[in-house]
């Protein structure tokens, strides 16, 4: 199969779902309570991610994130993280021997930046290089 310039590489999977160990990537805005929050001036937005630790509390993560509250409501999120940072939801596939394990470490950036071109040039890079250096077999993708 031959792909255009423009398409994003399929790279298909040979673990069935149970052995797979899985790294959340979210452009949430999530983070940990006592790490910087983004930075939520809409006229800078923020290129930086923070990581989370695979063996997190989810009461010890909350969100900042600059999107007005019409198009990203983080009040959910607040109330359960799960809704864009799945970690229970990861933990209880692993229990039911449906998921073979969650990543020592997660990534999540803020989705809004005006910064592409640090984002594209130095943001992405460092975290596919994070990605990279995990033992993680997939990522699960999130948004806020």
């Amino acid at each position: 199969m031959e792909l255009s310039r423009k398409a994003i590489p399929y790279t298909p999977n040979d673990k069935p779902l149970h052995e797979l160990t899985i790294m959340i990537v979210s452009t949430s805005g999530v983070h940990l309570k006592d790490q910087e929050p983004y930075n939520t001036d809409p006229a800078e937005g923020d290129a930086t991610f923070r990581i989370i630790p695979g063996n997190v509390d989810p009461k010890d993560l909350t969100v900042t994130h600059s999107a007005p509250k019409d198009h990203y409501n983080t009040d959910y999120p607040k109330e359960d993280i799960n809704c864009v940072f799945p970690i229970d939801r990861l933990r209880e596939m692993v229990e039911d021997g449906d998921l073979g394990g969650v990543a020592e470490k997660h990534l999540t950036m803020m989705g809004y930046s005006m910064r592409l071109n640090k984002i594209n040039k130095e943001t992405i890079p460092a975290l596919v290089k994070e990605v990279v250096r995990s033992k993680a077999d997939a990522v699960l993708l999130t948004a806020g």
